[in-house]
């Protein structure tokens, strides 16, 4: 398969690998609402905050929705959108790494973009998630007026990039049909089997059997109009009829049609590639929006995209307690959306405004406010958030473990860096848990309630036989190799083979990256 190059690639490629593993520290004095709701708010750098969520969220991430910066040579207020090619190419690389490693397999990553980088964004995103599992490019119009001082053509559209993480498995969902779409049903003969449309039973399409006589019950005669044939056969027809599916216009004479009700249809249209105004809404709608929220604060984005929008993509990409992240939450509306279509969410932004900004619009969508798709989606209001700030890293600079980490978080970490699947455990036992055949347990920081200097954190007989007891609770006839972190091991070399014991001893064998 083809691939972008450019000046820095190699090095930017690997820089997943360099980036540290950082604590999130929760901040309850911003958080709101009902923090045990499962929704993250984040204020740091993307990158790291992306790779310090992997050890609890990889995999998990049903719907990713990301507006990076369009990289248009333009100075915006919140950002530097003026980067060099390479170094715009460089940002987003490891970045997209680390959110398909977040995307659960039946998952789907939606990308907004315009025409400076969409092109060379889609070789990035082949080579990333595999040009295979490329659902679409949606493209969206965020105008609806053309500008005639334009010095070329008039910019009406962005495109939206879907990739999946396994195309085989994702499925969209339906988006609902729409008022005017609705109006096509209705019911003048008060069937029994409700509101119905119709459908032509002529074709233009050579049929054999499609020549014969229809008489009407006012008895008037029908044959196929000029150069068309009837597409049912008679017998067909007949049993159509007989069931009352066909319909022969209010005077009962007109050239039949057939019933099509909407109780035997899909209860939804099939997503199209083309989202126009009317159903995505507009820049300027989003920008209404946003200075609504912040109390016609000028300070506002130039860039926000809508509520519609984002209600598009996850009517489509997610259904009700999905998980959906979003790594440049700017404005705050995909968290918002998510809020009201009760998803738990995820956003990650590294500004002030994550504070001045995305923090109050929850807070008021909390608190039930009826802008943008409230009426629509029935919000009155709830649900909670709990705020997060990038902590130090779990490692200093000298890639040893620092002191002062605590069990669960260590654990998890543990957990990813031998599985690269994200943890489950609550924290109360060594025994990590069970992965593959093999067995994971680490004695730190007490868990066994000794912390004298040979106590708890040391393999030995006892600490080995309450790691053993654990196992049986969770597998009965396990009987695998056993990984053991600890400060150090008190067994013979004879006695860990015996018993398939890998020790590795903390802080030194525990990894720095994963």
């Amino acid at each position: 398969m083809p691939t972008l190059h450019w000046l820095t690639r190699d090095q930017d490629i690997q820089a997943s690998k360099e980036v540290p593993f950082r604590l999130l520290e929760a901040k309850p004095e911003l958080s709101a609402g009902d923090v045990s709701a499962g929704n993250m708010l984040i204020q740091g750098d993307n990158h790291e905050a992306l790779k310090a969520l992997l050890p609890f969220y990889a995999g998990r991430v049903k719907c990713i929705y990301i507006d990076p910066p369009y990289n248009t040579r333009s100075a915006f207020e919140h950002y530097d959108d003026n980067m060099e090619h390479s170094k715009w190419l460089a940002m987003m690389w490891p970045r997209l790494e680390f959110l398909r490693n977040l995307l659960a397999e039946d998952g789907a990553i939606w990308v907004s973009i315009d025409d400076n980088e969409g092109h060379y964004l889609k070789v990035v995103m082949d080579e990333i998630f595999g040009r295979n599992n490329l659902v679409s490019n949606v493209v969206w119009q965020k105008v609806y007026t053309v500008k005639n001082s334009a010095k070329y053509l008039s910019d009406m559209h962005d495109h939206i990039l879907c990739y999946a993480k396994r195309k085989s498995v994702w499925r969209p969902n339906f988006l609902a049909r729409s008022d005017k779409a609705m109006k096509n049903y209705s019911n003048p003969d008060k069937d029994t089997r409700g509101p119905w449309t119709t459908n032509a039973i002529q074709a233009r399409n050579y049929y054999s059997l499609g020549t014969y006589e229809i008489t009407s019950p006012s008895g008037r005669a029908h044959f196929p109009p000029s150069g068309t044939y009837w597409r049912i056969s008679k017998d067909t027809f007949e049993e159509l009829n007989a069931d009352n599916r066909i319909w022969w216009g209010q005077n009962g004479d007109s050239i039949p049609r057939i019933k099509k009700f909407l109780m035997e249809i899909k209860q939804g249209v099939v997503p199209s590639t083309w989202w126009p105004h009317l159903e995505a809404g507009t820049n300027a709608e989003a920008k209404q929006e946003v200075r609504l929220l912040t109390d016609g604060d000028s300070d506002v984005f130039t860039t926000p995209k809508p509520e519609k929008l984002l209600r598009q993509v996850l009517t489509i990409g997610s259904n009700p307690g999905d998980l959906v992240l979003d790594s440049f939450l700017g404005s705050g509306t995909t968290a918002a959306v998510a809020h009201k279509m009760e998803r738990r969410y995820i956003g990650i932004e590294m500004g002030g405004h994550a504070i001045t900004h995305c923090a109050p619009r929850l807070k008021k969508v909390i608190a039930g406010e009826q802008g943008g798709i409230s009426r629509s989606v029935g919000w009155r209001g709830g649900g909670g958030f709990r705020f997060y700030r990038l902590g130090p890293p779990v490692f200093d600079g000298d890639g040893r473990l620092r002191s002062n980490i605590d069990f669960f978080l260590l654990a998890a970490h543990v957990w990813f860096s031998e599985t690269h699947r994200p943890w489950d455990g609550d924290g109360t036992s060594p025994l990590l848990g069970l992965h593959n055949g093999c067995g994971y347990a680490l004695l730190y920081n007490g868990i066994l309630g000794d912390k004298r200097a040979n106590g708890g954190n040391v393999l030995t007989r006892a600490t080995l036989a309450v790691i053993r007891e654990d196992i049986v609770k969770e597998q009965l006839a396990f009987n695998g190799p056993l990984t053991v972190y600890g400060e150090r091991s008190r067994l013979t070399p004879a006695t860990l083979e015996r018993e398939r014991i890998v020790f590795k001893q903390m802080p030194y064998d525990v990894k720095a990256s994963a």
